[in-house]
């Protein structure tokens, strides 16, 4: 499939396609609002409105998503007791982020009580930041095993089979995957710290315009079809 057309279909049936489509309006819309509060007051403040509103869409978007990672530790928790263990600790922390995100969606839309959202933003960032920093940790495990499997292969025999070309494109695939998840996850972490410990650096707006687009971005590449 080449028609680039087709690949964008495609890649805004999906729900994580259509999120980071509206994440990257969500962050663009915040520096704007940023670049144009002190210059430009109209422009910014339908920057801002621009900015509330996909982050509330995103949110109604994520409804049911906790269920991804019950259905991920009950699939595929792992290969080897330590990935196991860190993806007991992964997706519980996702789980505890996408399930409270319901709950702050609903307070800040007014349907709950509006006084909530302080706190049901600060369960679900911390979860988010907890289950982060073990996918962060087993995305780098999986890349050093991948790299010692690839050493095995290229330095096994002088001539590559058709087969251990295979394995090694593969293999070097992944590992770009895994950067984009760990570029993804690090950059959502600095989102996620702002949240639970406000701080001059994380809650600057260019800190968190740019954050949140390397996040975005990171999730384009990585559900953009093949």
């Amino acid at each position: 499939m080449n028609d680039k057309v087709d690949k964008l279909v495609i890649f805004l049936a999906k729900r994580d396609g259509i999120d980071k489509l509206v994440k990257t309006f969500q962050y663009v819309s915040k520096l704007v609002h940023w670049r144009a509060e002190s210059t430009q007051p109209d422009i910014a403040q339908r920057a801002k409105q621009w900015e509330v509103a996909s982050g509330l869409s995103r949110k109604a978007f994520r409804t049911g998503r906790f269920l991804t990672g019950f259905n991920a530790l009950r699939r595929s928790p792992g290969t080897t007791p330590t990935l196991r263990f860190l993806a007991v600790l992964a997706n519980a922390g996702e789980m505890v982020y996408f399930f409270f995100d319901h709950f702050l969606w609903l307070s800040r839309i007014g349907t709950l009580d509006p006084k909530l959202a302080r706190k049901m933003s600060f369960v679900s960032a911390f979860g988010e930041s907890f289950g982060y920093v073990f996918f962060i940790i087993s995305d780098f495990i999986m890349i050093r095993e991948g790299m010692v499997a690839e050493k095995k292969l290229l330095t096994s025999k002088e001539e590559e089979s058709k087969d251990e070309k295979e394995r090694i494109k593969k293999i070097r695939g992944d590992r770009v995957m895994r950067l984009m998840a760990v570029a993804a996850n690090v950059a959502d972490l600095i989102i996620g710290v702002a949240d639970i410990e406000p701080n001059p650096f994380c809650n600057h707006a260019v800190t968190l315009g740019i954050s949140g687009l390397v996040s975005a971005w990171a999730g384009w590449y990585r559900n953009w079809p093949s």
